[in-house]
């Protein structure tokens, strides 16, 4: 009986175990498919779907390929949030990097008068000590903060140009932030005159890299013009302005619409600028060019708040009466009217009294004409010595008596009218003053009109015929880099550069063409030019090649020394290569012992559009020799 009871016990002691044993493992199981429900859930919720979750008891072991190391932590971290840390199992793998995109490489560079600072992402490739050189000298002392970092990958095949060009942008512009990436250089920089910028502009267009697109955003400062003056008039030529000037985009719209309607049929240069007397100087001025196309004729000169108005002869009294009145009473209040009707002028003893001033094309200056006394005489010519030399000029006056009041000041207002013209003549009559020729500065009309309203009055009458041309322009007629290779070719074509037998010595006959070369050179601006050193096939190749490549050095040194900036060239000896006539002949030798001038222009890349590209086409503009940028 005793026994039986003691087996009764040691099954229900079985019986627990059995029991305990499946609720446990029940439990586990719960535990582990909860743990791996809510880790999965946890993972795709925060992005990483390419993780998956797999549970062993009580661990929660993580499978998959991590598209970076970065990632990988991420998500291992995301598992630890969800269960305890020490229960996650790392069975992740992270993606080959060979794989992975490289990053874009780009650089933002700010230049100002405080230093240059550098930030962005260059190629492991980019030797850092030339580039820090390279800024250094740019920022002449200032101070240079460098916040780049380097990404370890391949650089794009136009990375190289792309910085290459930016630093070489970066040292003509003192002020100016220039963003550059591998297909594009966005540069936004300010100048101190529009002169300025013009000539940047056009420095700056030079030698674009092949593949990389260019932004170039360079504003200048409105020219601050006094008296604010504008002067048009309606004559035997039809209406034209011979100054125009206004202060905001709006007043200078509303002087066009007034012009158009008065007959002008092409858009004049108006000037943007500052010193305007009112808000309203736009109003003004179109109504004054209504009151002059309401006469059918006749001159009205705007400077600052006064109008003055100047009908012609032959208007008849009550209409300019009317005009008048109306012009008066509509006027804005701060603005002044003065209107004259000419009467036919008196004849006078003698005939017209008149003084000529002329400018050759080749700077020869002459004054011809009548001078009231020796003080007026003396005075003019020194006035045009000042202006235009001593050696370019002829006098050619007379002095006479009984001149007009005035006369004086008239003929030097002309002498400095003529200063402003490339080639021209200036003829002063009492009644007039007529300014004809060409020139190469686009605003010589305007600032002749200014000149002369400031020196012989509102009221002052003249006619100004003053022609723009291009090629007179110091700017616009730089010639293009294709012109200046070929300026040089026409040269050594018929002059070659010689050196001395079996040297890198110059000739002293061949000086006058290295003179000439760079003479062209330096009207070129910036260029990369090649300067490659050719021998024939007599001796040695290698001996040929170390030849050719210290005459080409000997031809930038004499650049150099003639004060061409020849930072952007490069000295290429090329030996024996490329002969271009038979170096079995004595003339064809002679032929090809040559120096020759080539632009270095990239290879282009061709361009896949996609819709990166599209993007960066319509988003708007925010912004010698380079050291090797990889």
């Amino acid at each position: 009986m005793r026994l039986s009871a003691i087996f009764i016990r040691l099954a229900v002691f079985a019986l627990a175990a059995i029991a305990s044993g499946v609720a446990a493992r029940t439990t586990v199981s719960i535990v582990e498919e909860r743990s791996v429900v809510s880790v999965q859930k946890s993972l795709i919720n925060q992005g990483y779907e390419w993780a998956s979750v797999l549970g062993d008891g009580l661990q929660v072991i993580l499978e998959g390929v991590a598209p970076t190391e970065a990632t990988r932590f991420r998500a291992i971290s995301a598992a630890g949030e969800m269960v305890d840390a020490s229960r996650v199992i790392d069975n992740l793998s992270v993606a080959d990097s060979a794989q992975i995109a490289p990053p874009a490489f780009a650089i933002e560079i700010l230049r100002n008068d405080r230093g240059v600072s550098l930030i962005g992402l260059i190629p492991a490739t980019t030797n850092r000590d030339d580039l820090a050189a390279r800024i250094t000298d740019i920022a002449d002392g200032q101070p240079v903060t460098d916040l780049l970092e380097v990404g370890d990958y391949p650089a794009p095949d136009t990375w190289r140009p792309a910085m290459t060009y930016a630093l070489r942008a970066l040292e003509l512009l003192p002020r100016s932030k220039i963003s550059v990436n591998a297909d594009r250089v966005t540069i936004n920089a300010i100048s101190d005159s529009p002169e300025e910028k013009r000539d940047l502009e056009a420095r700056l267009a030079r030698n674009t890299p092949a593949g990389v697109r260019l932004a170039v955003d360079i504003g200048a400062p409105r020219p601050v013009i006094s008296p604010f003056t504008t002067r048009f008039l309606i004559d035997e030529t039809g209406p034209h302005f011979d100054a125009c000037a206004a202060d905001t985009e709006e007043a200078r719209d509303a002087i066009f619409a007034a012009a158009t309607e008065a007959g002008l049929e092409t858009r004049p240069n108006c000037t943007l600028a500052l010193g305007a007397p009112s808000r309203t100087w736009g109003e003004a001025v179109a109504l004054s060019i209504s009151a002059v196309s309401q006469l059918g004729g006749g001159t009205i000169t705007i400077a600052d708040t006064d109008v003055t108005l100047v009908a012609p002869m032959s208007t008849g009294q009550g209409t300019f009466d009317d005009v008048v009145g109306e012009l008066a009473n509509a006027l804005p209040e701060a603005f002044a009217l003065t209107a004259e009707l000419p009467r036919p002028p008196e004849e006078i003893p003698g005939g017209t009294p008149q003084f000529t001033a002329t400018l050759s094309p080749e700077g020869q200056v002459q004054l011809r004409g009548r001078i009231p006394d020796d003080i007026t005489n003396t005075v003019a010519e020194n006035f045009a010595i000042a202006k235009f030399g001593q050696r370019q000029l002829t006098m050619g006056t007379r002095i006479v008596e009984g001149l007009p009041q005035g006369w004086p000041v008239r003929v030097l207002a002309g002498i400095e009218a003529l200063s402003k013209l490339s080639n021209g003549s200036v003829v002063v009559q009492p009644e007039t003053i007529t300014v004809r020729g060409n020139t190469g500065n686009p605003d010589a009309s305007a600032e002749i009109s200014r000149l002369l309203i400031a020196k012989l009055g509102q009221g002052a009458v003249f006619e100004i015929d003053v022609t723009y041309i291009e090629q007179l322009d110091p700017v616009a007629s730089l010639p293009t880099a294709d012109e200046c290779i070929a300026q040089i070719k026409a040269v050594t074509a018929n002059s070659k550069i010689i050196f001395d037998p079996s040297s890198a010595d110059i000739t002293a006959a061949t000086q006058p063409v290295v003179d000439e070369i760079a003479e062209i050179l330096k009207q070129c601006g910036d260029l990369r030019i090649e300067v490659a050193g050719f021998t024939d096939s007599q001796g040695r190749e290698e001996m040929n090649q170390q030849l050719s490549q210290q005459r080409a050095e000997a031809v930038l040194t004499a650049l150099r020394a003639r004060r061409v900036p020849v930072g952007t060239f490069d000295a290429v000896g090329y030996g024996e290569e490329n002969p271009i006539a038979d170096n079995g002949t004595e003339e064809g030798r002679e032929a090809n012992r040559r120096i020759e001038f080539n632009l270095i222009v990239p290879d282009p890349i061709p361009e896949d559009t996609s819709t990166l590209d599209a993007i960066a086409e319509d988003t708007p503009i925010d912004s010698d020799t380079a050291p090797d940028s990889e």
